[in-house]
């Protein structure tokens, strides 16, 4: 069976089966509507007008190769995105004021459709820039996500966003608007689709490439449960570097349930989408396979052979021109059409994802087919379509803070200090020049994770190997089997994707593969999904590894240093999002070393202890400053390591106080429970000792602000000193606000 669909040739759509243009008669007018009957061995297509709502026809044209292809009449004007205007002012939008919900467009002509998608740009434009958040991913699937709000019907039928920064359009149609300014805010909006939030968001994301595989499941408990709803998922072409959407499109086209997967082609597959000097190019050979769909004139002809035979004799001859039509595509289909059909997906495409009347016509011949079994259809669109600064943009205004809309100008906050993340790249950078073994790895996040620095310096020792963490692991374990030096810099949360390859790729052979985790505990408004809640927890279990966390900047890029120097085993060291508290850097940024194990004491006292792992040390100082104010003396130590524990650092502790608080910003099962365990095995419990862990709570902590992340946690400095209090049986209401209040963000 073909695969049939409208590609863009130019600013026109032309009928793609295969990646090939069709053949017809230049003079002839044809509907655009069209049906595929997947279940029969036949290679003609049926011809169904689409209503006259639509307001087209279609006439076909040659290019110089003798190519022919189908060209809309629109009686709507051009086919792509409307011109949008960005003052600052709130725009006028009178279409979308009348949507509540997706009913209420479904008596829209296309032009109607045009307008709202017009419309929705600014209001997302306009609110984003109120909020920050992420921009261009939405903006690029606004036409796409009118279309599917037109022709389906959620939450009855099931879209599933991968990954979800895009969902912004969605949630606006559906019943979301007014709450866009409380975007990724404490107690507001997520930033991603959420089940809690809206029977429209059929299934929560926020990490990469989920979307066919919750999909295919939707489908198969559908079937089971004998109901007729569509089922969507909508992927980019960067989610689709990873395996998972493999192993899902594997087992769609075997499974057989009627689904739809739309892959967004938007040629950024690695984000943020930019290097230092400028766009960062497609990673992958996915990416190249894409960009070779085209028409095929031999496949086109040796496929008519096949169509006449079987139009003109039929019977068993069908069997013939199936093989006949199979050997036509293996021969001279485009690669990537050809990828999708040996799985068993029916692939429709390219398509243009910003013309909407193209969109509705596929989706809504796609819809009607009985059983389709799971179809592909392929739709190019662009990152920040329809806002000059954003297309401009090397990085397309993926991740944007508040920003004026008439220029798309960033009111970026100032601070004395960088990230944690650039003091990182600077530290590895500093080793890399005085040892040319040192590479680095990242699964398609060289800004988010500084390596675009790196990159910059060493481009030939830095590698992305696209948002695929499992095969960064692996990679970075072959590495060091041939005696290099790799660092894997991979955000805390995104590394449990890869924990298999953790551990019996690393770990197990002992490799010295070095993990550098970004992110690490609360991550503000991006939520639960991006929390670096569980490393300590699952690094520090594996029987080789040694686990680090600086309490700051100039600690991290010790740790750089040390992980460096380890050479006969895994290390990792975990770092937070935000800025650096201003410590002395060391010089020229090369760090020194640490001894293995070792923490240190950054403040003596007298009765009560409070060990401290990572940057919640920066919390542990103040709420001494908090305590000495009412005549209580504390040590402060820096644990440093969690694995190998300082073992004679907690034996002092405990011989020279009465009370030991462990506090990490980190899950059960972290440092304090490694602290516990040490305490236990040497007796320490068995006299008076008094020990509190503090940890992140046994829940998710939802979006929200810095501060208000880590007072929920129960981690602020005025906690800290308030759980001494309490110990030492104090009234907690004597506490003063600290005059140094520390979380891990900016």
């Amino acid at each position: 069976m073909a695969s049939l669909g409208v590609a863009s040739m130019g600013s026109s759509p032309s009928m793609v089966i295969n990646g090939s243009n069709i053949s017809q008669p230049s003079t002839a007018l044809w509907s655009r509507g069209f049906k595929i009957f997947p279940k029969q061995n036949i290679s003609t297509l049926q011809w169904i007008p689409l209503k006259s709502k639509h307001g087209t026809v279609c006439a076909i044209s040659s290019d110089a190769d003798g190519n022919e292809s189908i060209k809309g009449i629109s009686n709507t004007g051009k086919d792509g995105p409307l011109m949008i205007k960005c003052s600052g002012e709130k725009p006028p939008t009178p279409l979308l004021d009348t949507i509540n919900y997706p009913i209420h467009m479904k008596n829209f002509n296309i032009k109607e459709l045009r307008q709202l998608a017009k419309e929705l740009r600014e209001e997302i434009i306009f609110s984003v820039a109120e909020t920050g958040g992420h921009l261009s991913a939405s903006l690029g699937v606004v036409d796409l996500t009118v279309a599917l709000h037109y022709v389906f019907n959620t939450p009855h039928d099931k879209v599933v966003w991968d990954v979800g920064h895009q969902s912004y359009p969605h949630k606006i149609l559906t019943g979301r608007r007014s709450k866009m300014g409380t975007m990724r805010q404490t107690s507001g909006l997520a930033g991603f689709p959420r089940r809690v939030e809206s029977e429209h968001d059929a299934f929560g994301v926020g990490h990469s490439s989920t979307s066919i595989s919750a999909a295919i499941g939707m489908a198969v408990g559908r079937d089971l449960l004998g109901k007729h709803n569509h089922v969507i998922a909508v992927i980019g072409d960067g989610a689709m570097t990873a395996g998972q959407a493999y192993e899902a499109l594997n087992n769609a086209g075997f499974l057989d349930s009627n689904m739809i997967i739309i892959l967004n082609d938007n040629k950024q597959v690695s984000l943020p989408t930019a290097t230092i000097d400028g766009p960062a190019p497609p990673v992958g050979a996915l990416s190249s396979a894409l960009c070779r769909l085209q028409a095929s004139k031999k496949f086109r002809q040796l496929r008519e052979v096949a169509k006449d035979i079987t139009h003109q004799i039929g019977g068993a001859t069908h069997q013939l021109a199936a093989k006949v039509d199979d050997y036509a595509r293996g021969m001279f289909s485009a690669p990537g059409s050809a990828l999708f059909e040996e799985l068993g997906l029916y692939y429709i495409g390219p398509v243009d994802g910003h013309n909407i009347q193209d969109l509705v016509a596929i989706l809504e011949n796609v819809k009607s087919m009985p059983t389709p079994g799971p179809v592909l259809i392929h739709v190019v669109t662009e990152k920040g379509k329809g806002y000059p600064p954003a297309e401009k943009a090397a990085d397309k205004l993926h991740g944007v803070v508040k920003f004026d809309p008439a220029t798309g100008k960033q009111f970026k906050p100032k601070s004395s200090t960088l990230s944690y993340t650039q003091y990182f790249a600077e530290g590895l950078m500093a080793e890399a020049e005085r040892d040319e073994k040192i590479v680095a790895i990242h699964a398609a996040m060289g800004g988010g994770t500084g390596l675009n620095y790196f990159q910059k310096r060493f481009p030939e020792r830095c590698f992305d190997v696209g948002i695929a963490e499992q095969h960064a692991v692996t990679f970075a374990a072959g590495l060091a089997t041939e005696g290099l030096k790799p660092f894997c810099a991979i955000y805390s949360s995104f590394l449990q994707r890869g924990y298999d390859q953790v551990v019996h790729d690393v770990d197990l052979q002992k490799l010295p593969v070095r993990f550098a985790l970004d992110r690490a505990g609360l991550v503000g408004a991006d939520g639960p999904t991006h929390c670096g809640a569980f490393d300590v927890t699952y690094m520090a279990c594996l029987p080789n590894m040694v686990v680090m966390a600086p309490s700051d900047e100039a600690e991290l890029m010790h740790m750089v240093a040390t992980s460096a120097a380890i050479d006969d085993r895994p290390s990792c060291f975990r770092f937070p999002r935000g800025n650096g508290v201003g410590v002395p850097l060391p010089p020229n940024n090369k760090g020194t070393p640490l001894k293995i194990g070792k923490g240190r004491i950054l403040a003596e006292g007298t009765r009560i202890a409070i060990l401290g792992y990572g940057s919640i040390v920066q919390n542990c100082l103040a709420a001494r400053e908090m305590l000495a104010q009412q005549g209580i003396s504390v040590t402060v130590a820096d644990a440093r390591f969690c694995k190998p524990l300082d073992g004679d650092l907690i034996r002092r502790l405990v011989k020279e106080h009465e009370i030991l608080v462990t506090v990490e910003e980190g899950s059960i099962g972290g440092f304090g429970s490694h602290v516990s365990h040490f305490l236990a095995l040497h007796g320490l419990f068995d006299g008076k000792l008094k020990w509190r862990p503090m940890v992140l709570p046994d829940r998710y902590i939802d979006h929200g602000s810095p501060k208000d992340q880590i007072e929920e946690a129960g981690l602020s400095s005025r906690h800290i000193a308030a759980t001494v209090m309490s110990l030492i049986g104090k009234p907690q209401n004597a506490l003063q606000a600290p005059v140094i209040e520390y979380s891990s963000l900016i």
